[in-house]
C-alpha cells in the first residue's frame, strides 16, 4: 500500500485555505516528500501525519513557493532529536541552495545527503521507493518525478524444493537477495520467484509547459499529480509566457499517458472557482479531479 497526500496545492503565494506546493508519500514506514513550500509543516500536522519518518525530500526546482518551508521543517526534525540521515534530491545547485537556507538552521543532529541531478533523466532507489527524475520545461531548471513501488513475483515453493534450496534461506531469496550458501552454491531470487507483479506508480510535475518527457514518465501511472496553474482557456498566452500549464493541457497529457487518475494542483492565487471548469476538463480526460490541501488516497496493489 502506498499513501499519497497533497499537502499544499497553491502556487506563487499562500492563501488562508491553500498552502504552497508540497506532496508526501508513505510506504513501509518511510516517507518521501516532494517540494516543501511555505506551510508544509502545518499541512502535515493538519493531516495527522508526522515528520519523523521523512527519509527523502525531492525538489522540482528552487523557486520560493517550492522550497521556502524547508528551514522550519529541518529545525522541527532536529528538535525531535532525529539522528537518521536525510537524503535530498534536486537539480544542480541543491547543496548550495540548501546550505544558504540553513543559515537559520545551522546546527542539526542528523546528516543531510545530497543527490544532485545533472542529466535530463536520473534514477534513484531509496527505502523501497524507485524514483525517476525527468527534466521539464520551466523558466528555470526544473524536474518532475515518478515514484514507483515495484513488486517481485510470488515465491514458488515447488521450485524451491525442486532446486534443493535450503529452507533457511527462502525468506532472503524472497526479499531479492542472492545467497552464497555453505554448500558452495549461489542461490538467486530467479530460482524461486515467479514473474514480477504489477506495482504502484505516481507521477508528479509542476511549473512546466507540456513535454514529451512527462508523457513518457507518466505512462500508465495509477495517479498523476499535475500542475493546473490556469483554468481558463484564454490564459494559454500567459501560460506559455510564464512556462505553466492550463487545466486542459494537463488533461491532454493525462489522456496521452493513459493514467488511471489525475489530480490538478499548483493553482494560481487568482483562481477562485476552479470546479466550474472541471466539466470541460473531463470531456478531455474523464477521471480528472481538483486537488485540495490534505487530499489523499491509499493506492493498493492489485492483489489487495
Amino acid at each position: 500500500m502506498l499513501d499519497v497526500c497533497l499537502l499544499g496545492t497553491g502556487g506563487m503565494m499562500p492563501l488562508p485555505h491553500r498552502f504552497l506546493t508540497s506532496a508526501m508519500m508513505r510506504y513501509n514506514g518511510s516517507n518521501l516528500l516532494i517540494d516543501c513550500g511555505e506551510g508544509t509543516q502545518v499541512a502535515v500536522k493538519e493531516k495527522g501525519w508526522t515528520f519523523k519518518p521523512i527519509d527523502v525530500v525531492c525538489f522540482t526546482h528552487y523557486h520560493a513557493d517550492h522550497i521556502s518551508g524547508l528551514p522550519g521543517l529541518l529545525l522541527t526534525m532536529g528538535n525531535a532529536e532525529r539522528t537518521n540521515p536525510l537524503t535530498m534530491i534536486g537539480p544542480r545547485g541543491l547543496e548550495r541552495v540548501v546550505s544558504a537556507l540553513r543559515t537559520i538552521a545551522p546546527e542539526l543532529p542528523f546528516e543531510i545527503r545530497f543527490l544532485e541531478i545533472t542529466e535530463p533523466e536520473a534514477d534513484f532507489e531509496l527505502n523501497g521507493f524507485y524514483i525517476h527524475a525527468f527534466k521539464v520545461n520551466h523558466n528555470v531548471l526544473c524536474y518532475g518525478y515518478t515514484v514507483e513501488i515495484r513488486r517481485a513475483g510470488r515465491f514458488q515453493v515447488d521450485r524451491a524444493v525442486e532446486n534443493g534450496i535450503p529452507q533457511k534461506i527462502w525468506s532472503r531469496l524472497q526479499k531479492g537477495e542472492t545467497v552464497f550458501w555453505e554448500d558452495g552454491r549461489a542461490y538467486t531470487p530467479a530460482m524461486v520467484l515467479g514473474p514480477a507483479r504489477k506495482g504502484l506508480k505516481v507521477t508528479y510535475c509542476t511549473d512546466t509547459r507540456p513535454t514529451e518527457s512527462i508523457v513518457r514518465a507518466a505512462e500508465g501511472a495509477d495517479l498523476f499529480l499535475c500542475e493546473g496553474m490556469y483554468a481558463e482557456k484564454e490564459k494559454i498566452v500567459k501560460a506559455k509566457q510564464y512556462k505553466h500549464m492550463t487545466f486542459h493541457e494537463a488533461a491532454e497529457l493525462a489522456k496521452r499517458a493513459g493514467v488511471k487518475e489525475m489530480w490538478l494542483t499548483h493553482f494560481s492565487p487568482s483562481l477562485l472557482r476552479a470546479e466550474e471548469y472541471m466539466p470541460g476538463v473531463r470531456e478531455v480526460f474523464p477521471n480528472a479531479f481538483l486537488g485540495r490541501d490534505g487530499k489523499s488516497v491509499e493506492l493498493l496493489f492489485e492483489e489487495e
